[in-house]
């Protein structure tokens, strides 16, 4: 698809409209679903069904698979530290060998390229995991900057020749996760504090274990060498049997979306005449060219699917006490420029008119696929109030099987997020659909939805104000 082209800029001025390329024809890395074009981790859609995984992530406990899909950046070097704050709009005062954080990347224009998660491994050994965009900017400043270190990448596997990665990533998550680690670790479970770290044994081999979680509960996240994937997995499935543990396949994980996350904004790097260089560095074939768009937002800027760290959430975590690209950008965002990130719980009659609609002689809707039900990897629907104003986007949204309900992530403007509040979305694509394999020819319609806060679940509402203050 863009083997011609030397770069990612080549492309974007050899394409004559990036936005009708990114809407149409280009096809995501990742993707839950064959269908749609991207793709295909080595984890299954299900290890059961998604109906049953989805419930025991509610009511048990699940082991996430996240060998395969995160791509990592192993930094090393006594420089490795400054690259980074360079970087993130984190603090790093407080950022001790036993701590990993939120990592979160700007251009200089104050507009997101994405997250990840950071370790320390030593004084000068450090980790991203996942957020390709990210690992592509830090891997860049790392290039043209000051700073002695070293970068070794670790793609994910349905890009990496190997197939073989350089750590395992297991995710334990559930009401009974805590009761499982602490039969699993040798001499019990340490207290690990959220986002900090503690080296523990399982099954004869060292593993780093890290508080947090994307379910909503009680989680950590275990890491170890690859070649030890097998047996350290094995033992903990195993081992959760008389806990009701369960693994969780790609469809359950993706619908994972209560914890408030929104994954993989647009990379804000395509417009800035400012990050040319930037972009004549980065391959025609990299990450950044397979963000899909979809839904029923669509304008001819690019820009205008861009975010903040702000709209994501994420103003507790800026920290302006060091430089960092996007600083000056992100002090001058006035309040009213600043949207807000809630949860919209889909009006159940209406999902069951659109569901209806699949039968008889139409119209029909797009239809609702379930549990992930965007139906692009960056999706954007339009929401308006009840007077018809249009106030914001819906982005990713699933269906959440232990509450019978469609929630979706929204952005919308400032005061007009009033929780409790009803407002419209617009389902389905302008023109009857996209050229997208996945989009089937259909009408438009709308969806009422109720507004909730964001995270959805009360645990992750807690932690994450723990995080923030930290």
């Amino acid at each position: 698809m863009t083997s011609n082209f030397d770069s990612l800029q080549d492309f974007i001025d050899k394409t004559p409209n990036l936005v009708d390329f990114l809407y149409n024809d280009t096809r995501p890395v990742h993707s839950s679903r064959a269908g749609r074009g991207g793709g295909r981790s080595p984890i299954p859609s299900a290890f059961s069904n998604w109906r049953d995984e989805q419930d025991a992530a509610s009511e048990t406990a699940v082991l996430l698979h996240q060998s395969h899909n995160m791509p990592g950046l192993f930094l090393e070097g006594p420089g490795a530290f400054d690259l980074l704050r360079s970087v993130a709009v984190n603090t790093f005062e407080k950022f001790a060998l036993d701590r990993a954080k939120q990592f979160i990347a700007c251009t200089p224009s104050g507009h997101l390229i994405g997250d990840c998660i950071l370790y320390r491994h030593g004084k000068e050994s450090f980790e991203l995991v996942s957020g390709a965009p990210v690992l592509n900017w830090v891997s860049y400043q790392a290039g043209i900057g000051d700073f002695d270190v070293e970068i070794l990448r670790d793609d994910a596997s349905n890009i990496n020749p190997s197939g073989r990665r350089i750590r395992y990533r297991f995710e334990l998550a559930g009401l009974n996760a805590r009761e499982i680690f602490d039969s699993i670790v040798e001499g019990g479970a340490p207290e690990v504090p959220f986002f900090r770290t503690r080296q523990v044994r399982i099954n004869g081999r060292d593993v780093l274990a890290l508080r947090h979680g994307m379910t909503g509960s009680f989680a950590v996240e275990l890491s170890g060498p690859f070649e030890e994937e097998t047996d350290v997995r094995s033992f903990i499935l195993s081992a959760g049997q008389d806990f009701g543990l369960e693994p969780m396949g790609m469809d359950a994980y993706y619908s994972n979306i209560h914890s408030g996350w929104i994954p993989y904004p647009v990379p804000a790097i395509f417009t800035d005449p400012a990050l040319a260089d930037y972009r004549r560095h980065l391959p025609a074939s990299t990450f950044e060219v397979h963000t899909e768009l979809g839904g029923s937002f669509q304008t001819d800027d690019l820009s205008d699917y861009y975010a903040t760290p702000y709209d994501f959430g994420y103003q507790n975590v800026i920290k302006f006490d060091h430089d960092f690209h996007g600083r000056e950008a992100l002090l001058k965002i006035a309040d009213e420029s600043k949207r807000e990130k809630v949860t919209l719980v889909w009006n159940q009659d209406d999902v069951q008119r659109i569901v209806k609609s699949q039968f008889g002689s139409g119209p029909r809707y797009k239809s609702i696929d379930f549990p992930n039900v965007t139906y692009a990897w960056n999706q954007f629907d339009e929401v308006r109030s009840a007077a018809g104003e249009f106030i914001g986007v819906s982005r990713h949204a699933a269906y959440q099987r232990p509450l019978g309900d469609v929630i979706s992530l929204a952005l919308l403007g400032r005061g007009q997020a009033t929780l409790g509040s009803e407002v419209t979305l617009t389902w389905g694509e302008p023109g009857g659909g996209s050229r997208k394999p996945q989009v089937e020819r259909h009408e438009q319609t709308t969806i009422r939805a109720r507004v909730a806060p964001a995270p959805y679940a009360p645990e992750t509402q807690r932690l994450t104000r723990q995080v923030s203050a930290s």
